[in-house]
C-alpha cells in the first residue's frame, strides 16, 4: 500500500483501516480532519512526510484482515453501528469525563491554568455533539433509511422538507470540523494528552487526562478503528447519488 501525498487521509482510513494505528500514535486527525490530504494532515500535526509513510508501509505489511469493511456497508449497517456504539458512548461518557476535569480544574487549576481552557473546551465540544447528534437521529439518518427503502424497491426517494439531502450532509460535515477544531486545541493545551511538564516529576493531572484521551481514545469512539463509519457515513453506501 503506497498512500499518495495528496490523498485524503479518510480515503487512506477507510481504504486501509489498519492505518488508524499510524494517524493515532502521530496526532494526525483521520475523521472530523480527515479530508486533508496527507501531506498537510503530516504538516498540521509537525509530522515528518517520509516518516509517515514509512510508518503506514510497515503496518500494512504485517495487518489484519480481522476489519468491518464499512466502506460496502449499508446505510442501515452504518447507522445502526453509529447511533448504538458510537452516539450511546458519548452520552455514557462525557458526563463523566466532565466531572473529571471539574475536579482537575478544582484540584490543579492553579499550578496549571491550561485546564480550566480544557474543560471549558470539553463543555464545548459535549454540546456540539450532543446538538450533532440529535440533528443525525431525528432529520438525516431517517431520511437515509427512507431513501435506501425507496431505492431498494425501485421507487424515487421521497421528498425531504430540507430540499436536497446534501443540506444537512454539509451541516454535519462542518460540525464535524468544529467538533476536530475543539480537539485539536484540547491536544495542543495538553501537550497531545500526554502533558508532562518539563523538569517536573511525572506526577500531576496530566496522567489522568491522558487517561482520558486513552480510554478510548477519544469522545468522538469507543475504539478508533471504529470512528471509521462515522466518517464516512455519509459518502457511503452510495446515499450521495441517491437524491
Amino acid at each position: 500500500m503506497k498512500p499518495e501525498l495528496n490523498q485524503a487521509v479518510r480515503e487512506i482510513a477507510i481504504a486501509h483501516p489498519t492505518t488508524v494505528r499510524v494517524f493515532e500514535s502521530r496526532g494526525i486527525d483521520y475523521c472530523c480532519g480527515g479530508k486533508r490530504t496527507l501531506k498537510d494532515a503530516c504538516e498540521r500535526a509537525s509530522v515528518s512526510v517520509q516518516c509517515a509513510l514509512d510508518l503506514l508501509a510497515a503496518v500494512e505489511e504485517g495487518a489484519s484482515v480481522d476489519v468491518a469493511n464499512w466502506a460496502g456497508a449499508s446505510a442501515g449497517e452504518l447507522i445502526g453501528h453509529i447511533v448504538g456504539r458510537h452516539h450511546k458512548y458519548v452520552r455514557s461518557e462525557s458526563p463523566r469525563l466532565g466531572i473529571m476535569l471539574e475536579k482537575f480544574v478544582g484540584r490543579h487549576g492553579q499550578e496549571h491554568p491550561e485546564l480550566a481552557s480544557i474543560c471549558d473546551l470539553f463543555g464545548a465540544l459535549t454540546q456540539e455533539l450532543s446538538a450533532h447528534m440529535l440533528k443525525e437521529e431525528n432529520i438525516l439518518f431517517p431520511y437515509f433509511e427512507q431513501m435506501e427503502s425507496a431505492v431498494s424497491r425501485g421507487a424515487a426517494p421521497p421528498p425531504a422538507v430540507f430540499g436536497s439531502v446534501e443540506t444537512p450532509i454539509s451541516r454535519m460535515l462542518a460540525d464535524h470540523d468544529d467538533a476536530g477544531e475543539l480537539l485539536a486545541e484540547m491536544r495542543e493545551l495538553s501537550s497531545g494528552y500526554r502533558g508532562l511538564i518539563p523538569r517536573a516529576p511525572p506526577i500531576g493531572p496530566f496522567i489522568t487526562i491522558r487517561g482520558i484521551r486513552t480510554r478510548p481514545a477519544s469522545p468522538r469512539a469507543p475504539g478508533k478503528q471504529h470512528s471509521l463509519p462515522t466518517c464516512s457515513s455519509y459518502g457511503t453506501a452510495g446515499l450521495r447519488g441517491r437524491k
